[in-house]
């Protein structure tokens, strides 16, 4: 098995504190936008996903209490007449004759009892195992809820950033169509020619047609956002339609060290009791190869009158130990051990590969979230530039001292600068995002799930 490092690579050691709970567990309330944290309880509530995860957590319950059963012996209590009539061919059946046509009757009542004694273990075994299938269950269900959290903040952020991103185009397509009049208006005054026009018309039509794309895309940020919460696609269209800033979180990070995040990630504590699982399913399948004893008896009443069923004389019991051995499928049932002991190294390999790539998501994430944050400063001072050039270039082609070529150039650049700064501030919210969704947080998440126990809730088990 992997041995988790002592500390993460991709942040400061004074980062590796342990975390608040309440802050990694419900980290979406760290970015302070009540329409994100409003956003993560109605998927929660709404997700045809999480409601799928609790119905199998409950199946698993199910299964677990019946299992659980089968260590402890049963009882059933078993009234019963019968009432036969002997052809003329046959004679008398032994029974004495009760009322006319021949007809015999027989009236019993009793339990009957029995009991497999657990010798080696294979019982015990098909417990633990239904057991730790029921924790895998729990598992999922959580990672469920994990997921989901940072899908709907993610597809949140990315709504707001296409928002502001649509924004910036359109401040910059009102400033070129600024330039295309002032380059129609310096043409007719013959200070212009009617290729400085057709470039300038040409540059408001791309920012233009960059709009209609950035409008789709955020048509389809929103529809993806509808579904995660188990709306229709356009249900929320006109609740996101105002622009709103991209949340910015706090920056200062807590992860703890990388064996807590092993711990607390949902996906590798399932592929843990996956293991523990199918250890189980092994015993089990040893226990097969081994003999078993059953225990069995009955005690009732019995009477071929109904009148006389209650008296002292009409009691009877007995009691049967049944030993079991099997014989002639030997080889079925060692085949069955060699399974289930390859699926144990199956699954053992699944842990394994599962905590490589936990701790591989932890590090992407830290590093991408650190990057990310340096990204943005530059692109801020590039965009800053980049409108100090616009301005001037604009300026100085005004008073017939520039090309009109360095005017476009300007106002592309500037373009590029301030949507790439909008994409980088929403990549740094997303980064977050992603580092708390590796590091296992949004737990909290799981108290607003109801998952009840089976045999107490289920309205058929009730």
């Amino acid at each position: 098995m992997p041995t988790a490092p002592s500390a993460w690579a991709g942040v400061d050691r004074a980062d590796q504190q342990q975390p608040a709970d309440d802050r990694l567990g419900q980290w979406w309330e760290s970015f302070g936008d009540a329409q994100l944290t409003s956003f993560v309880e109605r998927a929660v509530a709404g997700s045809p996903d999480v409601r799928t995860a609790t119905s199998r957590l409950r199946e698993s319950r199910a299964t677990l209490a019946s299992t659980r059963s089968t260590s402890r012996p049963t009882l059933d209590l078993g009234p019963s007449v019968s009432a036969s009539r002997n052809s003329r061919e046959t004679g008398p059946s032994g029974f004495t004759q009760v009322g006319g046509g021949g007809v015999s009757r027989l009236y019993d009542a009793g339990f009957d009892a029995s009991w497999e004694a657990d010798l080696f273990g294979g019982i015990r075994s098909s417990i633990d195992a239904a057991a730790a299938t029921t924790e895998v269950r729990d598992a999922e269900l959580q990672d469920t809820l994990v997921t989901l959290a940072g899908e709907v903040a993610l597809d949140y952020i990315n709504v707001r950033s296409l928002q502001q991103r649509v924004g910036i185009a359109n401040a910059n397509a009102e400033a070129q169509q600024q330039a295309l009049d002032l380059t129609q208006f310096r043409r007719d005054a013959g200070l212009a020619t009617d290729l400085d026009v057709q470039q300038a018309r040409s540059n408001v039509e791309s920012t233009r047609a960059q709009i209609a794309a950035l409008e789709s895309q955020r048509a389809q940020a929103i529809h993806a956002l509808a579904v995660l919460i188990g709306q229709p696609p356009a249900a929320l269209d006109r609740e996101l339609a105002e622009p709103r800033d991209i949340p910015k979180p706090e920056l200062s990070l807590a992860v703890g060290i990388p064996a807590d995040t092993l711990r607390r990630r949902p996906d590798v504590r399932s592929a843990e009791r996956q293991l523990a699982s199918q250890s189980a399913q092994v015993n089990v399948a040893r226990a097969d190869l081994r003999p078993s004893l059953r225990l069995a008896g009955s005690i009732g009443l019995e009477s071929l009158a109904l009148a006389r069923l209650f008296v002292p004389g009409a009691s009877f019991f007995s009691v049967r130990p049944t030993g079991n051995y099997r014989v002639f499928n030997r080889e079925q049932l060692r085949q069955n051990l060699v399974v289930q002991t390859e699926r144990q190294r199956q699954a053992a390999a699944t842990y394994e590969s599962r905590v490589l790539a936990a701790l591989q998501e932890v590090e992407d994430a830290l590093t991408g979230f650190a990057q990310e944050q340096t990204r943005r400063d530059h692109l801020a001072t590039a965009a800053a530039a980049a409108q100090d050039a616009a301005d001037l270039s604009l300026q100085l082609y005004t008073a017939g001292l520039r090309d009109f070529r360095d005017v476009l150039d300007a106002q592309r650049s500037l373009l590029t600068a301030q949507d790439s700064l909008a994409s980088s501030s929403a990549a740094v919210s997303s980064d977050l995002v992603r580092v708390y969704k590796a590091v296992g947080g949004g737990w909290a998440t799981a108290s607003m799930v109801d998952t009840g126990l089976a045999e107490e809730n289920h309205p058929v088990a009730r």
